[in-house]
C-alpha cells in the first residue's frame, strides 16, 4: 500500500485524503480507490505479474489512441508491478443487468439496449482496435492457434473433467480435442482480429452516463472474432433467452459489416463451434477457482454452466466429435449437477434418482447420555456442541418446552448465538455434502448435542435437516433421541 500511495504522490503532487481497498473478484490483483483533495478518485493497483501489467498498460495506451473506451494509465512504477488508471466507477454491466437475471433472464428494453450497446462496440475493439497493434507484445499465447485451443481443452480436462472422478478414455478424448482445435483455428481464416478473451458483463464498467468502458483485457491474442461473441452472449450465469441472443447476433454482424467484409453463414457456423468451445473453457476456470481456491462465485455458478452446456449437446453443435459428446453427456448427467438449485430450479436429464442415495441422518442429543452410535458401519461424522450459545432451558418458560416450539423458536433467534453457530455449521456441512455426492457416497451423520437435548440442539438439528433437505434434494432422517422424535424429509420427487 506505501508503494502506491507514492507513486500516487509521484503523479499528482500530494497524498490521497482517502485509500480505499477494493473487494477482490476472479482475480488476485489488489485495486485500491483513492480520493485526492479535490474529490477527484484514481484506481491504485498491484499486479502479480510485471509482464502481465506490461501488457494492460500498452493495451490500454493503443486502444486509447484509437478513441475505444478504454481507461487511461496515469502512472506506472519503476519495477513495474504497480499502476495508476483512471477509476471507471463501481457499476459494472453485470450489476446494471442484475434485475433482468434474478427475473429469470427477462430482461427490460433498458437491458437490452446496455447490452446491444456493449455488444456493438466489439467489432470495433477486435478489427479497428487490432490495426497497429504490435501482438508480439501481448502475452503468449499471442495468436490462437492450434496449441492455445488445446490448451484451454485440456484445462477443462485437469481442472473440472478429472476432479469428478468420471471414467473416460483419454486417448480417444485426446484425439477428438485435436480435431476441434482444428476446426476452431479454421473459423479464424478470414475473420481475425484482436481477440479478448474474457469479453463479459463482469469485465464492462458503466460511466455515469450509462456509457460501457472495458477492463481486464490484458490476456488478449489474435484471433477468430466469434469467440469473444460466444463469451459475451453465451456467459453461463446470464442465461439470455435464445431469440435475444439471435437479435443481439444480429446487431452485431451488422456492427461488422460497417467495417469490415463479413460471410454471415461462415460466421455462424463458427460461432456455434466456439459456444461449445468456450463453454468447456469457462468450466475449467470455475473448477480452478472453485474447486481448487475455494472461491464462492465460482462455484455457485457452476450449475448454470453445466445446464447451458446441455442445452449445447441438444443443439447437436457436438455430433462431429462423437466421443466427445459421449463424454459431455455422462458429465452433465453426473448426480451432483443434477441437484435442486436454492432458486427452486429442478434438476433435468438423467442422474436424478442417482444422487438419491446419499442419505444424511441428523440427531439432537443430550451429551449427558453420550453421542448417538452410527448404524451404518461408515463411522460416525460430524458432532456439533451447542452449550456455547444462550440455553433457554435456564428460565421457567421454557424448561417444558423443545427447540421445535415456536416460544423457543424465537428466544433463540431474537438472542442471535445459534444463528452465528448454525451459518460456520451450513458452511461446512454444504461442502461435505456436496463431495459426498460427487463420489457417490451413500451416508453421512451430523449431531448436535447440548445440556439436555432439549431445546439448542433440536433446534440446530431440526434447521440443518431442513437447509440440506431443501438446498440439495436428498433424503434427511432426522431424530431428536431425548424428545422421542423422528421423521424423515424425502429426497426431491419422493
Amino acid at each position: 500500500m506505501q508503494q502506491l500511495i507514492e507513486l500516487y504522490k509521484q503523479h499528482f503532487g500530494a497524498a490521497p485524503l482517502k485509500a480505499e481497498t477494493l473487494a477482490k473478484a476472479g482475480s488476485n490483483r489488489v485495486y485500491v480507490r483513492f480520493t485526492g483533495n479535490s474529490g477527484g478518485t484514481a484506481i491504485g493497483v498491484v499486479g502479480q505479474s510485471e509482464e502481465e501489467n506490461r501488457q494492460f498498460v500498452y493495451l490500454a495506451g493503443h486502444f486509447r489512441s484509437k478513441g475505444l473506451p478504454f481507461p487511461e494509465v496515469y502512472a506506472v512504477s519503476d519495477d513495474g508491478m504497480r499502476y495508476l488508471q483512471q477509476d471507471l466507477g463501481c457499476r459494472s454491466l453485470y450489476q446494471a443487468l442484475e434485475k433482468g437475471r434474478t427475473a429469470g433472464a427477462q430482461y427490460s428494453e433498458e437491458e437490452i439496449a446496455l447490452i446491444r450497446r456493449t455488444l456493438c462496440l466489439l467489432p470495433h475493439i477486435q478489427v479497428e482496435g487490432a490495426a497497429g497493434l504490435d501482438f508480439s507484445r501481448c502475452l503468449a499465447p499471442r495468436r490462437f492457434d492450434t496449441q492455445a485451443a488445446l490448451f484451454d481443452l485440456h484445462y477443462f480436462k485437469y481442472c473440472f473433467l478429472k476432479t469428478t472422478d468420471l471414467p473416460y478414455d483419454e486417448l480417444l478424448l485426446e484425439e477428438e480435442f485435436r480435431k476441434l482445435a482444428a476446426d476452431l483455428v479454421a473459423c479464424g481464416k478470414g475473420h481475425a482480429g484482436f481477440l479478448y478473451r474474457d469479453f463479459q458483463a463482469r469485465n464492462v464498467m458503466l460511466a455515469p452516463d450509462g456509457e460501457p468502458w472495458f477492463i481486464d483485457f490484458q490476456g488478449g491474442m489474435q484471433g477468430p472474432l466469434q469467440y469473444d461473441v460466444a463469451s459475451f452472449l453465451w456467459q453461463a450465469s446470464a442465461r439470455y433467452p435464445q431469440t435475444l441472443r439471435e437479435a443481439l447476433i444480429e446487431d452485431y454482424l451488422e456492427e461488422l459489416a460497417k467495417i469490415t467484409n463479413v460471410d454471415r453463414a461462415a460466421f455462424r457456423k463458427g460461432l456455434s463451434l466456439f459456444v461449445l468451445f468456450r463453454m468447456l473453457q469457462v468450466l475449467g476456470a470455475y473448477g480452478l477457482r472453485g474447486y481448487f481456491e475455494r472461491k464462492k462465485y465460482f462455484l455457485d455458478s457452476i450449475p448454470s454452466a453445466i445446464q447451458s452446456l446441455r442445452r449445447q449437446l441438444l443443439d447437436g453443435v457436438c455430433a462431429p466429435y462423437p466421443y466427445l459428446q459421449q463424454t459431455l453427456q455422462e458429465l452433465a448427467d453426473l448426480p451432483q449437477f443434477n441437484t435442486p438449485r436454492q432458486t427452486g430450479e429442478q434438476p433435468c436429464g438423467k442422474g436424478l434418482e442417482e444422487h438419491k442415495n446419499l442419505v444424511v441422518r441428523v440427531f439432537s442429543f443430550s451429551y449427558k447420555k453420550g453421542i448417538p452410535q452410527d448404524e451404518s458401519g461408515n463411522g460416525g461424522g460430524y458432532v456439533f456442541d451447542c452449550r456455547s450459545t444462550h440455553n433457554p432451558g435456564r428460565y421457567e418458560p421454557y424448561k417444558k418446552l423443545t427447540g421445535r416450539d415456536e416460544a423457543v423458536i424465537k428466544f433463540l433467534e431474537d438472542d442471535g448465538e445459534i444463528l452465528v453457530f448454525l451459518d460456520s455449521v451450513y458452511r461446512l456441512a454444504d461442502a461435505h455434502v456436496s463431495r459426498y455426492l460427487q463420489r457417490g457416497f451413500t451416508d453421512l451423520m451430523f449431531s448436535f448435542g447440548c445440556t439436555g437435548g432439549q431445546h439448542r440442539s433440536v433446534y440446530s438439528a431440526e434447521h440443518l435437516a431442513e437447509h440440506l433437505n431443501k438446498k440439495f434434494g436428498i433424503e434427511v432422517r432426522l431424530c431428536h433421541r431425548e424428545q422421542g422424535i423422528s421423521r424423515v424429509l424425502p429426497a426431491a420427487g419422493k
